[in-house]
């Protein structure tokens, strides 16, 4: 076999953010859904800086021995910088030349780095004089206090003046949370829709009376989210990696984005006064944060995606409970097609049955006004014993975890939190009733949250079954949690269902692929389907190329980082890599191997990455039903034959459009359309 090779996990992952750039530039797009895309490119870029762009500085700063100790790249952060100055050049050029002329045209006059209409002053003037002026909050940077510290990605104002005939520099916010980035007017049957940042720039002179403005400019500083260097790194490079980000200052900035045109001197004071002498210095446009396009406040059928009625299932039955059509049939629903309704009415069964002694569950990232939670904290004031695990380092989604299990705490839920070193990703929940002498269980289980809300857009499987083995495995598997200690012995607790990591998921997934190998030598046929978010484990990957050279046929559907590279000769030309991206975020992770036409098929919470693999407490739970088995594949099959949002990536890392040969499949709508008529 030829030698491994592998992509950049961090140039794989703005390779995936380009192609959500595509949507936003695809015409075929409705207009009001591509300027979502548009946002959404905006907001995976700001993750990027807080995330990653950590780590890129700090390798930067490597040794050459260091870096090839590795296999870093020897001008990864100047690749990815120049990959991301591509990527905005090609957003303004949507933005400008393509999304606002076409909002125009629909009588939308989106107000874009042009002055404000004279027709709108008096209108502006009297919501900025009302409204807008009770959150300013001007501040003078020579004279403020050292420890004020801009926000992360909180948007400012740099304001030069000079008042009494002294020069001076005001540092200005732009308060969006607390007022929305856009204010709507509609005037003569024509809407409007201007930034509150203009609205400020227009009234500044309110603001500052007797004043001479010389120049206001916008920026914002990104911050570094906390990372985990062991998910990537070990022994001595990790801590040469840590020492580099131990240099800087608490609050790592690392990017300064800001409007062209700041005079040197200003922008050497700013460097000082904020500690930006090691970020990114980013010269930007003239608006920062358009994640905020997510909120455009204009609504329009014809311009957005045609309505998908999410669909009930399973269908109500008079007198029969969930948890008695569960134990007849296993149950599984694919949110966003099919409403959570089931969800919620699996725990709100469970919290008012007098039957029901036990709840159980994991939860990652909480709604925040969680359906589920509030279902958990009835049952614990019922009088049943309730034990949940929070994830509290669920990144970015921490207060809310935190806010949660104060509540249920309070409630007399039992609450435990995943130890500093292992996080829990496992999606599941288990129910145990007492019936006359016997012990009834149920569960779910499912490759997504328990989170009513990224339900609706999130691409997920949630398994309601009743299978003995399955269940009490899970049972075990809380009892280990409970104890809060990281597994030293995985042998000490068996799994034959479950795969779980830290114990059995690696070595069964790598078994699995090696009983194809071993159909392919024997010129049987052989074949591997997988879908992830992310691909990245070496191990793993390196036997998926095995597997490839020896004559297996690999399909892989990756959402996001991708590094095992497809196409090259002798390693991986039986591999084909396909990323979709359409309406919903596609989010399930499925696994299915041949096995001579068995199909031995899986889902589950787990990438395929480092931290997924090694540190943390993942699930994945074979799919036992018949008819449910035959859905999932009748899904990948749809999926596969997408022609129309699916795009292959090359040996290059492009993303490469498929060509349409007869029927065109858009394989989200042709989900709905094949869920639809089942549920018929």
């Amino acid at each position: 076999m030829v030698r491994a090779e592998f992509f950049n996990r961090d140039l794989s992952w703005l390779s995936f953010n380009e192609r959500v750039l595509q949507e936003a530039g695809n015409a075929e797009v409705p207009l009001l859904e591509r300027i979502k895309f548009l946002s959404i490119y905006s907001s995976n870029l700001d993750e990027f800086y807080r995330v990653r762009m950590p780590v890129l500085l700090a390798l930067a700063k490597l040794s050459k021995k260091e870096k090839n100790h590795v296999s870093i790249p020897e001008n990864l952060l100047t690749d990815a910088n120049q990959l991301i100055h591509r990527q905005q050049q090609e957003y303004g050029r949507i933005l400008k030349h393509h999304i606002i002329p076409d909002l125009h045209q629909n009588k939308i006059n989106f107000i874009y780095g042009v002055p404000i209409p004279e027709i709108l002053h008096e209108e502006i003037g009297n919501y900025f004089a009302s409204t807008v002026l009770a959150f300013l909050q001007p501040i003078d940077l020579k004279k403020a206090r050292s420890s004020f510290f801009p926000l992360n990605n909180q948007l400012y104002f740099l304001v030069n003046l000079v008042q009494d005939g002294e020069e001076r520099t005001f540092l200005l916010n732009i308060p969006t949370p607390e007022l929305p980035r856009f204010y709507k007017i509609v005037h003569e049957n024509e809407t409007f829709v201007v930034f509150i940042d203009d609205i400020i720039y227009h009234n500044l002179q309110l603001l500052f009376k007797g004043s001479i403005i010389n120049g206001c400019f916008s920026f914002k500083i990104t911050r570094n989210a906390e990372i985990d260097l062991k998910d990537e790194y070990t022994g001595d490079l990790a801590k040469q990696i840590e020492k580099q980000l131990q240099k800087r200052d608490f609050g790592l900035a690392t990017r300064f984005l800001h409007q062209p045109g700041i005079p040197e001197d200003t922008m050497q004071l700013l460097v000082d006064k904020f500690n930006l002498q090691h970020a990114n210095l980013v010269e930007g446009g003239r608006y920062h944060n358009l994640k905020d396009l997510i909120t455009f406040p204009v609504g329009d059928q014809k311009l957005s995606n045609a309505d998908w009625p999410k669909l009930d299932y399973p269908k109500w039955a008079d007198g029969q409970s969930l948890h008695e059509q569960i134990l007849q049939k296993d149950i599984i629903i694919h949110p966003p097609y099919h409403a959570y309704n089931s969800v919620l009415r699996f725990f709100n069964e469970a919290a008012n049955d007098p039957t029901v002694h036990e709840i159980y569950i994991t939860l990652y990232r909480v709604a925040s006004d969680s359906k589920i939670v509030n279902a958990l904290i009835s049952a614990a004031k019922n009088g049943k014993k309730v034990f949940v695990l929070v994830e509290l380092k669920a990144r970015f989604d921490e207060a809310n975890n935190i806010k949660w299990a104060k509540k249920m705490k309070q409630a007399g839920v039992e609450i435990s939190y995943s130890v500093t070193a292992l996080k829990v990703h496992a999606k599941i929940a288990l129910v145990k009733r007492k019936i006359a002498d016997r012990t009834i269980y149920t569960g779910l289980l499912a490759t997504g949250n328990f989170n009513e809300a990224t339900a609706n857009f999130y691409t997920d499987h949630i398994l309601m079954t009743g299978h003995k083995e399955m269940l009490r495995e899970m049972e075990l598997l809380f009892m280990f949690l409970s104890k809060r200690v990281k597994p030293t012995d995985p042998e000490l607790i068996k799994f034959n269902c479950l795969l779980v990591a830290q114990f059995n998921l690696q070595p069964v997934f790598i078994e699995l692929i090696r009983k194809e190998v071993a159909a392919a030598k024997k010129g049987k046929p052989a074949a591997i389907l997988i879908k992830l978010n992310n691909l990245e484990e070496k191990v793993l990957i390196t036997e998926l190329y095995k597997a490839a050279a020896a004559g297996v046929k690999i399909d892989l559907i990756i959402r996001g980082i991708c590094r095992l590279v497809p196409g090259v000769e002798g390693l991986s030309e039986n591999i084909r890599v396909t990323r979709i991206v359409d309406r919903y975020l596609e989010h399930g992770r499925i696994f299915v191997f041949h096995q001579q036409g068995k199909d031995a098929l899986y889902l589950g919470s787990a990438d395929w990455m480092n931290r997924n693999i090694y540190r943390r407490i993942e699930v994945c739970f074979p799919v036992l039903d018949e008819d449910i088995k035959k859905e999932i594949l009748a899904i990948l099959k749809l999926q596969l034959a997408d022609n129309v949002k699916a795009v292959t990536i090359d040996r290059q890392m492009n993303n490469i459009p498929l060509k349409i040969k007869g029927e065109r499949v858009q394989s989200q709508e042709e989900i709905y359309r094949y869920l639809r008529r089942k549920n018929d």
